[in-house]
């Protein structure tokens, strides 16, 4: 009897013999391995896992509204005014990368400024709480302004690869207020970042502002007449969102968490390299981000590298016993994003442990295009918001 190793090679040999070939599929550039026998066997290999040249604009995959937006562009690459960085750049390298890419972010700012819509039914108050450890956190705290009885709290947390940008930019805010309007109260968290115009906070300084933002939201439920609290967050506030969730289970205090809701969470740090189970770091890798840039902001949240495989600073880490007992998650991944297999994995995980989690990933779509294309992509804002409010509903304590 054949051992299983001989078995394959008699088959690979098989296949071979059989006429197999290789071609690229034009229309998306994807390496394809087919059968002359049986056609319906064809595999193919999405972006550049099959073409190493692909960019997102030739993926056939990308949304045609995305491709048409982002092909009307102005000519030249607003990204390659930033400064170069590399797997070995220092820590002061990556700060001024940082710093760079905030001040893009900032200039772009004014573009989705023109095109807010008009949240004259939304109110804002501006709180300021300070930490055990004397530290001073801004909250805004949203809420529509004929509010009446009791609703589901969303406390937000920005993304920015908790490196850059503030609660206060424009697509955060135009995102918390469109929240708002569909009945919920929002809390945002101006937490530290790890670089940027908010000051140079490596880990755990942003984590920590937003355990205790978090925590003043429980303990201020009645005063803010709300019926759950949600802890939800994109990208960088992905992580943030996990994680202290992670944080809360590890100290015993996650029962004033009813849910957590990311969006494309960055939860797996770039050190020197991924698990191969995470094909789209292979798949879309220059689409929108590097390793080399996923390095930068690595080195940014941790300057030492002492963190590689802590949960609370890179969720996707967690063990079994950490992520055991901690509430419902729903994960959005979208198909275009260099870390989307980071959150279908990672939920994975949590259905091992026993958590209530789903993973959902949106064809054609970039990272996070709720916030970053809000008018172009219409329909996936009304789902994801409308997904957001019906899991903070459902959550709500009696």
């Amino acid at each position: 009897m054949l051992d299983r190793r001989r078995f394959f090679r008699r088959v690979g040999r098989s296949l071979l013999g059989a006429g197999a070939a290789f071609h690229f599929a034009p229309a998306f550039g994807w390496l394809a391995v087919s059968s002359k026998s049986d056609p319906h066997r064809d595999v193919s290999r999405p972006g550049r896992l099959g073409n190493p040249e692909m960019t997102m604009l030739d993926d056939m995959r990308l949304d045609p509204r995305v491709r048409k937006a982002m092909s009307g562009m102005p000519a030249g690459d607003p990204a390659a005014l930033l400064p170069q960085v590399s797997l070995s750049s220092s820590y002061e390298d990556c700060l001024q990368w940082v710093a760079a890419m905030e001040t893009l972010h900032n200039e772009q700012d004014s573009a989705m400024l023109a095109t807010m819509p008009d949240f004259s039914d939304v109110t804002t108050e501006k709180r300021t709480i300070v930490s055990d450890e004397g530290d001073e956190i801004d909250l805004f705290i949203e809420r529509p302004k004929e509010a009446v009885g009791v609703l589901p709290c969303v406390v937000h947390i920005h993304g920015g690869g908790m490196a850059f940008t503030t609660a206060m930019a424009a697509g955060a805010t135009r995102w918390r207020k469109t929240l708002v309007q569909q009945g919920l109260v929002v809390v945002a968290v101006e937490f530290r970042n790890s670089g940027g115009e908010l000051g140079n906070h490596p880990f755990p300084a942003g984590l920590d502002d937003c355990a205790t933002a978090i925590q003043w939201v429980n303990k201020n439920r009645s005063v803010l007449n709300i019926s759950s609290l949600v802890v939800a967050g994109e990208s960088g506030g992905g992580n943030l969102a996990v994680a202290v969730a992670i944080k809360a289970n590890v100290e015993g205090w996650v029962d004033v968490i009813d849910g957590v809701y990311a969006m494309a969470p960055m939860i797996l740090g770039f050190y020197t390299s991924v698990p191969n189970e995470l094909l789209s770091w292979r798949e879309n890798e220059g689409y929108q981000g590097t390793r080399e840039v996923m390095r930068a902001m690595t080195r940014v949240y941790d300057p030492k590298d002492e963190h590689e495989k802590n949960p609370m600073a890179w969720p996707f880490h967690a063990r079994q016993d950490v992520l055991k007992g901690l509430p419902p998650h729903i994960i959005i991944n979208y198909e275009m994003d260099l870390i989307r297999d980071d959150g279908a994995v990672f939920a994975r995980n949590l259905q091992a442990a026993g958590v209530a989690a789903i993973s959902r990933t949106v064809t054609g779509a970039p990272h996070v295009a709720e916030i970053a294309l809000p008018d172009l992509m219409p329909e996936l804002v009304d789902d994801t918001v409308g997904s957001i409010v019906g899991f903070a509903t459902k959550l709500a304590r009696s």
